[in-house]
């Protein structure tokens, strides 16, 4: 499949995850050019997002060829299951070692993270998640898209189209990148401008870590069992 294009892309997608942290980015890559985009998954059954959306895979782990990018979405407590999956981490520790770049897109960094795949490489993630990261040997920043050596994430859900035009402009060329952009005409102007905790304010941010109460805990959690492992 390789000899067949330019770059392989391998999309992780998982149930719960974040369907829009796959999405973005499968837009954003399946208009580069010489450029094959692969949804993988333990197999080809269909997989179900946090929202309902259905995906799906058309590779299977086993049938996943060398691939130039790894990108991993983030989720719900599938994320948190994913954390502690021996085969998705194992697939992960594996293809971390050949692809060109190994990547996350928002809580999906803390998947990377549990595969040992982020010590010593900074990173971002989702802000209610990101600080987790050093649990597991990362350096957080609170950049929306970090590219260190060959390991690039991004921050939450939204994140995820400018981390994947990010990778355009580094796969292919900056002028590759700038079509893309304009053609899918990303200008985002947020009605409220709030999309950051810095923006948003210490009340609106705590009404939204009080709904992911038992999510932030559960990832902390699965991100100590990880430490322990890893280090």
């Amino acid at each position: 499949m390789n000899n067949q294009f330019q770059n392989t892309i391998g999309l992780v997608i998982y149930p719960d995850m974040f369907q829009l942290d796959i999405t973005g980015p499968h837009q954003v890559f399946s208009l580069m050019p010489n450029t094959s985009v692969l949804l993988l998954w333990k197999s080809l059954e269909p997989v179900v997002s946090n929202g309902g959306l259905t995906i799906l895979p058309n590779t299977t782990f086993d049938e996943c060829p060398q691939l130039d990018v790894l990108c991993v979405p983030g989720g719900s407590f599938g994320t948190v299951q994913m954390m502690e999956d021996t085969e998705m981490l194992t697939f992960l520790q594996k293809h971390g070692k050949t692809a060109k770049y190994v990547t996350a897109v928002c809580t999906g960094s803390l998947i990377l993270g549990a595969a040992g795949l982020l010590r010593g490489y900074r990173a971002a993630s989702h802000w209610a998640f990101r600080e987790q990261l050093e649990l597991m040997g990362a350096q957080v920043t609170t950049e929306r898209v970090v590219v260190d050596r060959n390991r690039i994430t991004g921050g939450g859900v939204t994140a995820g189209i400018d981390f994947a035009l990010t990778i355009a402009g580094m796969l292919c060329s900056e002028d590759t990148a700038k079509l893309i952009e304009l053609m899918l005409e990303y200008n985002p102007s947020p009605p409220f401008g709030v999309g950051s905790p810095e923006k948003a304010g210490a009340e609106l941010v705590q009404a939204v870590k009080n709904l992911g109460t038992s999510l932030i805990a559960a990832s902390y959690d699965a991100s100590k069992k990880a430490a322990s492992r890893i280090h």
